[in-house]
């Protein structure tokens, strides 16, 4: 850890104080974790994906270029386009190596990553580009935040207030996110992007309101499935709408969705409880995991164990020693020779995706700590 992000990290400490909803012990316990080292075989395929997301960033604008669209069913429909969300993923990657704007062997691509992250914020604060949601949004805050940390610099403070700001006026009455601000209606999987980007901006200073991640764990722990009313469901499974299943519209459950609803949970400050135990059984569970084709053709396979990667790594032992090695060989199985991974929404996404999961042991990005 640098001296700049460890001095920006004690200056933003107090700020920690009025997030966290758990009570002082359980935050304070030390979680009994195996460290986890990155064997040569796993940091050579790292660097193989960094350098082909390096050799494929938009040399004039810094951007990735990525399919920008929504799921149809069970299906992923897009047009390629300049991908803000991809961008800030790929940044994600860059910084999980120990690159910083113009630092580090990556430096270049992350100032790029940067410049065009910020180049998408609108007036309103909303960071979008060629007609992406609120995923690309919070992945872009989280992406800024967490630069921030690492390398502080005011013009980049600015650009995280205001898209701070559009979360929190963009949370709902029933206390998530939608893919669209001023939506009425709510999922786990948005809210979850949305939680991890306040989270991160608390982190560094940004103010969030008490109010606002209060109201987010409640519709969090309202989405946990304690008894199953039909065959969709599983106890220990978050629903992927609350709302769909008042009184008799069954909402679903799956392996991703369920890793979104612990590390939201996380990410709000809430460390112990019946949801987060149910829920890491559940994503324990052989018969729960997502197959190994998934990384080719799906949408979720990458996103589900970037979340369900973060949610072991917190809770620790006896989670975190199997689960890690465990992932990381059927992730380095599915590159290709010239570095990338591939899915449905695109090669950079994959290879982003699976860069950031496989460095969670660096803990190089802040939002991976407690």
């Amino acid at each position: 850890m640098t001296l700049t992000r460890t001095l920006t990290l004690a200056a933003c400490a107090l700020a920690l104080g009025a997030w966290s909803a758990a009570p002082a012990d359980a935050q304070e316990r030390r979680v009994r974790r195996k460290a986890i080292e990155l064997d040569a075989r796993t940091t050579k395929r790292i660097k193989m994906g960094l350098d082909y997301l390096s050799r494929h960033q938009d040399a004039k604008t810094g951007a990735y270029i990525d399919g920008i669209g929504r799921k149809v069913n069970h299906n992923y429909m897009h047009e390629d386009g300049k991908h803000v969300g991809v961008t800030a993923l790929a940044g994600m990657a860059y910084l999980s190596y120990g690159s910083t704007p113009d630092r580090g062997p990556y430096g270049k691509n992350v100032a790029r990553c940067v410049d065009f992250v910020r180049s998408c914020v609108n007036p309103q604060g909303f960071i979008t580009n060629e007609g992406s949601r609120m995923y690309s949004h919070a992945f872009g805050t989280l992406f800024l935040a967490e630069v921030y940390g690492m390398a502080p610099a005011e013009g980049v403070r600015e650009s995280l207030r205001r898209a701070a700001q559009q979360i929190v006026n963009s949370q709902n009455e029933q206390g998530g996110w939608r893919y669209l601000p001023g939506a009425k209606d709510s999922d786990i999987s948005i809210t979850v992007c949305q939680v991890q980007a306040l989270r991160a901006a608390n982190n560094v200073g940004i103010h969030v309101p008490k109010a606002s991640i209060d109201h987010a764990i409640d519709y969090v722990k309202r989405s946990y499935i304690r008894k199953a009313t039909n065959f969709r469901q599983q106890p220990g499974g978050f629903w992927y709408q609350v709302y769909e299943n008042y009184p008799l519209r069954p909402s679903r459950t799956s392996f991703a969705l369920t890793a979104a609803g612990v590390t939201a949970l996380y990410g709000a400050g809430e460390y112990q409880g019946p949801e987060i135990q149910g829920g890491l059984r559940y994503l324990f569970d052989p018969a729960n995991r997502p197959p190994s084709s998934g990384m080719r053709n799906s949408f979720d396979f990458y996103y589900g164990h970037y979340y369900a990667m973060q949610a072991f790594f917190q809770a620790g032992e006896p989670y975190w020693s199997q689960w890690y090695p465990s992932v990381r060989d059927e992730i380095l199985s599915g590159q290709k020779p010239d570095g990338r991974w591939e899915d449905q929404v695109g090669p950079k996404y994959a290879t982003a995706m699976a860069c950031v999961i496989l460095q969670i042991p660096s803990r190089y990005l802040p939002i991976f700590e407690r």
